[in-house]
């Protein structure tokens, strides 16, 4: 009887052995390089912070982007790609070859949306309009944004990140979390503020003091010509004692406001309520802008500690309250009356 030798059987074995692996190597290669199918149109694909790969994978293959996602798995893993996969919204077509799908992924080709805060935006009304652009969900920023956890990260004192959600423009992608959303808007505010630690420390007052008034400052007035007038006559009221009597501070505290500012309104009192309370309200109403934190910091030197709107959106300011009252009558007069 015919005898193989060991040997023989060795250099068989490895011989099927390097066979199969050069058969699915050249399988998964073939496969890496041709598209699932071909005349695809571009669809817009949303990868969420956290998903794993066999999650984008599994997602890609039933969107029919690729048509194996096991071997889309296997050739992502040997590459070393499985945690470079960037999260966002990414245009994709059926048409592309894999290679160049996972080389859009791992390089992070998203799609951004420009979104510009205003100056003066609540928390509340930042959420809104990112939730109404789809880049963050409303009540998952609110939460974040209120966790003291969160604002001891960033170092703010306090319970929350009003003040220091920094109002500019900026270019999100979906899929991102409202943590990095909120994570990038208060970089930004310590980017811009942060150089100005110095005159903080200098006007004897807190950060958080000097955002809470320019927030005060922000609601005020549109105006940037007013700015430091606006923070000169409540840095003088503080100064002297006196309460602010701000409207903003007032609706602020004011849950559900209807838009309805009235007399009943200005006499029940709530921590915000600087008609009632005096010194600042416990944190800023707004997110100011670098303008309104600059007035606080460096406000026109004057004697005013009145104002009144003219109803064309600058104000008149008085020294006294006699002079006051009577700009009072000359400018509020045709207003409606607060009930």
């Amino acid at each position: 009887m015919f005898k193989i030798s060991r040997k023989r059987i060795t250099i068989i074995s490895v011989s099927i052995f390097s066979l199969i692996v050069v058969v699915l190597a050249l399988g998964l290669g073939l496969f890496f390089i041709t598209p699932a199918k071909e005349g695809g149109s571009d669809q817009v694909i949303v990868l969420k912070e956290g998903m794993s790969l066999k999650e984008v994978a599994d997602e890609l293959e039933r969107t029919e982007i690729i048509s194996n996602s096991s071997l889309f798995m296997l050739w992502a893993s040997i590459l070393g790609y499985s945690r470079k996969i960037k999260a966002g919204e990414y245009r994709l077509n059926s048409d592309m070859p894999p290679i160049m799908i996972l080389k859009d992924l791992t390089r992070g080709a998203i799609i951004t949306h420009s979104i510009t805060i205003p100056e003066g935006f609540t928390k509340e009304q930042i959420a809104e309009l990112l939730a109404s652009k789809g880049l963050a969900n409303k009540h998952e920023f609110l939460l974040l944004t209120e966790d003291p956890d969160v604002s001891e990260k960033y170092g703010v004192r306090g319970s929350d990140l009003e003040g220091y959600l920094y109002p500019d423009t900026y270019r999100f992608s979906r899929g991102l979390s409202a943590e990095s959303i909120i994570h990038v808007m208060v970089n930004r505010f310590w980017s811009v503020v942060g150089p100005l630690k110095v005159r903080v420390s200098e006007t004897g007052m807190t950060m958080g003091e000097v955002v809470t008034l320019a927030s005060i400052v922000e609601k005020e007035t549109g105006r940037s010509e007013e700015r430091t007038l606006i923070a000169s006559v409540f840095l003088n009221r503080l100064k002297r004692g006196m309460r602010l009597e701000s409207d903003p501070t007032v609706i602020y505290g004011i849950t559900n406001f209807n838009g309805n500012l009235t007399r009943k309104d200005l006499s029940t009192p709530t921590p915000y309520n600087t008609y009632f309370i005096r010194g600042l309200p416990p944190s800023p109403i707004a997110n100011p802008g670098l303008e309104a934190i600059k007035a606080v910091l460096y406000p026109v030197k004057t004697d005013y500690v009145y104002f009144v709107s003219k109803n064309n959106g600058s104000h008149y300011f008085s020294y006294t309250l006699s002079e006051h009252n009577k700009a009072v009558n000359r400018y509020q007069k045709k207003r409606p009356k607060r009930h």
